[in-house]
């Protein structure tokens, strides 16, 4: 990659449609070198009021168009959010000497897209995780439950929009979720095997870290709620809400975990000649025995990154830019002391299917978000505008509501009630984002 610095104005296009996206593009409008963003031609309503549509879908069957079309507008810089685009080579066929593409090649991107492959690095190099066995056979992932005694999770091993997980509190249990990813296939061909581990005990944390090949930067700590319901009950899902930074973790824990995680996996897949460039998202297991990996992720996070852009302090363009093209020794930026928390308004159905074309009210414009987040943030996740006018939902998860605090429980009580704000016909969200800490701290106290 050139070593030249940063373009004055740089195109960008953004690809990805989600809340994640929306608070990486409101970021990325705050920056001086930004040219013009394009965003994807399905993009959400939110995303819309910053960024140009690309007038098509971006698909790897019309690479050669898609190589044309960036070559047309000038684009300089790529960022890929999600991880469908990733695990299908977007990095590898649209990177060039003069276009540099923020996020992992296909084959650093197996850490997310086949858990069993992660769970051989993980092995290989000594990081610390769950006990467990990869499965290729219904029959094989049958016996081996039912041969346990202690509670397991089942994990399909490909992607399944954060979905594919069941914490398995008995036998029973546990064969059920194996049927549903091998004989039932609700996963598809994600549940081609399995990866049926211990089940770990503590609380979840989520650490994302930049990564240029050499260098690695740890951002600030996140902690978030999967489970669709209060009190962490009910089926995963994509996310219900998070909060940045969590007190569960000092500098001291983060140099272990940089040392004990980040390192030995970057070094296990250079080792096997694979160079990563990107955001490496490790979560991790507090367990007495100290940290313990669960996953690997190959890119920001959701809703992990609407509280890491909400405090974020620096030009994310150039720092992204730098990181893609091997210079984050050279990156500045810091994080707003404030603890920031969202929660994501979900539509009726979710984590299951979802309507969509409910009117929804109650959403703060883009323009009313000012640097510093004053206002509720709020990230559209799945949302349409109607050609008549109006935004209506669009999916599961329709909206995250981000607000910052003087410590997590003036946050999660602004971004709840913030939350409550947004309306449409069968609307619901967590109220308890944060409780665990919180009632820790109570407890403690």
């Amino acid at each position: 990659m050139t070593a030249e610095p940063i373009p004055e104005k740089l195109n960008v296009l953004l690809i990805g449609t989600g809340g994640r996206e929306h608070a990486l593009a409101w970021r990325l409008s705050q920056s001086p070198h930004l040219g013009k963003l394009w965003v994807d031609s399905s993009a959400n309503a939110g995303l819309l009021e910053i960024g140009s549509a690309c007038p098509e879908e971006f698909s790897l069957k019309r690479k050669y168009y898609l190589e044309r079309w960036l070559v047309q507008e000038k684009i300089g810089f790529v960022i890929i959010g999600p991880e469908g685009p990733l695990s299908e080579g977007m990095v590898d066929a649209l990177a060039s000497p003069d276009r540099p593409i923020f996020g992992p090649t296909r084959a650093a991107a197996r850490l997310e897209w086949d858990k069993a492959y992660a769970k051989s690095i993980m092995r290989q190099t000594s990081i610390p995780t769950a006990e467990g066995r990869v499965c290729t056979t219904l029959n094989a992932a049958l016996t081996y439950v039912t041969e346990r005694d202690e509670p397991c999770v089942v994990k399909a091993t490909g992607l399944c929009a954060g979905k594919g997980v069941s914490v398995c509190k008995n036998k029973e249990e546990a064969i059920a979720a194996v049927k549903r990813c091998m004989e039932v296939r609700e996963f598809g061909a994600a549940g081609d095997a399995v990866v049926i581990e211990e089940r770990l005990e503590g609380q979840e944390v989520s650490v994302l870290a930049l990564v240029d090949g050499r260098t690695i930067t740890l951002l600030d700590t996140v902690q978030d709620h999967k489970q669709v319901g209060e009190g962490d009950t009910g089926p995963n899902t994509g996310g219900m809400g998070a909060f940045c930074p969590t007190p569960l973790l000092n500098d001291d824990d983060l140099q272990a975990i940089a040392r004990d995680v980040f390192v030995p996996a970057i070094d296990g897949l250079r080792r096997q000649g694979i160079e990563f460039r990107g955001v490496l998202f490790a979560g991790l297991m507090l367990t007495p025995a100290g940290p313990k990996v669960l996953e690997f992720n190959c890119r920001f996070g959701d809703p992990e990154t609407q509280v890491l852009m909400a405090r974020f302090q620096g030009d994310l363009l150039k720092t992204l830019w730098l990181t893609a093209t091997g210079r984050l020794d050279e990156v500045e930026f810091s994080f707003d002391p404030r603890t920031a928390c969202c929660v994501v308004v979900c539509s009726e159905g979710y984590p299951g299917s979802s309507p969509k074309g409910r009117p929804i009210r109650g959403l703060v414009p883009i323009d009313r978000i000012g640097i510093t987040g004053d206002f509720p943030m709020m990230f559209h996740g799945a949302t349409k505008n109607e050609k008549g006018g109006g935004t209506v939902t669009n999916g599961g998860r329709v909206v995250g509501v981000t607000c910052l605090g003087q410590g997590l429980a003036e946050a999660a009580k602004s971004a709840t009630a913030s939350a409550a704000s947004i309306e449409f016909n069968g609307a619901f969200h967590r109220r308890d984002i944060g409780y665990r800490v919180l009632r820790q701290r109570q407890n403690s106290s």
